[in-house]
């Protein structure tokens, strides 16, 4: 028997404040124990897309900082993605 993958519902483009309350919400309405499994599973599923579009965008910011590095001299020196490690 072959599942369908789910289209997401949530925004890729959400901003990572709203989607980390979004988030958060989530995980408090599933610990309540009252959501029937079908809500628990559609619930779980948008949370891990939030999760990881909000980890997408926390390693987007982390290699932004890592590019804008003081060199020898103090001066801030702007470096290409290659050049940069995570």
């Amino acid at each position: 028997m072959a599942i369908k993958k789910q289209q997401s519902s949530t925004p890729i483009d959400l901003p990572f404040e709203d989607g980390l309350k979004k988030l958060e919400a989530i995980v408090a309405e599933m610990e309540k124990d009252e959501l029937p499994l079908e809500d628990l599973l559609k619930h779980y599923e948008e949370g891990i897309r939030l999760a990881k579009g909000c980890q997408d965008k926390l390693q987007s910011a982390e290699l932004k900082i890592k590019k804008l590095q003081p060199n020898i001299n103090g001066e801030d020196e702007l470096f290409d993605e290659k050049s940069v490690e995570l």
